[in-house]
């Protein structure tokens, strides 16, 4: 059975098929909270947790984007018993979890997508080109010999974290996002690791400097529809295979009161072969954002440092030269 979690869980609302395919064809189904400027209101918390899979699975097949009826309803059981940690056998490496940890949810978007990309049309992410597979083998080499704490994750540094990206994606737990904006900013504050992203909106040039973790911001308004370009990131970001050259672009605008749209676009060409879509709703959260308590030297950094100095002592191997 599975457990709720201490963020309230609410039913999706329901929209039309494919309503998800860009902003301005999204028909707003009721009226929209407002700043005094007429700007749309977007702030407070929003949740973001699904089930949806971020990439299509390989058993759907290339052109199965929407499930009928019967085929979601049989999909969506299907991913709950599959992501249930407490049917897993092998909970035997470090950071395992029994199911009462998680919090992702228990429903696939009501749109009956198999994918939350929608860009390129296998929903799949495109495939890495080789200057990407070459960083990532040096990421790994030079997180494995764990020279110093500078060449550890930056999820394991408590810098990045996980689903904050950016750009944001659904995860295990602690999908949160508070939202406040004020004439000059819109800002994007994650539970997850606690970071918090200004989006400059009165600027249009990018800095270079001092590259920041998540990026240098600037947003405009088209519309109803608030469009964020980041660049200029000072490394890859808590999202998987990212580089300093990402070029991101996302979009946020309201679908009703309590539904808030978001879209995202990656470009990279160091890091993919191609551009690529996703694009999913968050949903007005009914609890404030909580403390993540995750900072940089906590104990498990000091722990993963100091018995692989142990083991240098004593010889790669780890035994008596």
């Amino acid at each position: 059975m599975m457990i709720q979690s201490t963020h309230k869980k609410a039913t999706w609302l329901v929209v039309l098929m494919g309503v998800f395919a860009a902003p301005s064809l999204l028909a707003q189904t009721e009226a929209i909270p407002r700043l005094s400027n007429g700007l749309p209101d977007m702030q407070g918390t929003w949740d973001f947790r699904t089930i949806t899979p971020f990439q299509r699975p390989s058993a759907l097949g290339d052109q199965d984007e929407f499930l009928s009826v019967e085929e979601f309803a049989e999909f969506e059981a299907a991913e709950i018993e599959r992501r249930d940690r407490d049917n897993f056998t092998d909970t035997t490496t470090t950071g395992d979890y029994n199911q009462f940890w998680y919090d992702r949810g228990e429903e696939l978007l009501d749109d009956r997508r198999t994918s939350l990309i929608t860009d390129p049309p296998n929903g799949r992410i495109p495939e890495l080109t080789e200057a990407a597979q070459q960083r990532n083998a040096e990421r790994r080499e030079l997180a494995r010999l764990a020279e110093g704490i500078e060449v550890r994750p930056l999820a394991e540094r408590c810098i990045m974290g996980f689903n904050s990206g950016p750009p944001m994606i659904p995860s295990a737990y602690n999908n949160n996002v508070q939202i406040v904006q004020t004439d000059d900013y819109f800002l994007i504050h994650n539970e997850m690791v606690h970071n918090v992203r200004p989006v400059r909106l009165t600027d249009t040039a990018h800095r270079d400097t001092p590259r920041k973790w998540e990026g240098d911001s600037v947003g405009a308004w088209e519309g109803d529809t608030l469009v964020i370009e980041t660049r200029n990131f000072a490394r890859e970001t808590a999202f998987g295979n990212s580089s300093a050259n990402m070029h991101l672009i996302e979009k946020f605008w309201m679908i009703d009161k309590d539904t808030l749209g978001y879209e995202f676009t990656v470009e990279d060409p160091t890091t993919w072969a191609a551009p690529w879509t996703a694009m999913f709703p968050m949903r007005r959260g009914e609890l404030p954002i909580y403390e993540y308590a995750c900072h940089e030297g906590n104990y498990s950094m000091a722990g993963i440092l100091g018995g692989w100095r142990r083991l240098e002592s004593l010889g790669q191997s780890g035994q008596q030269d």
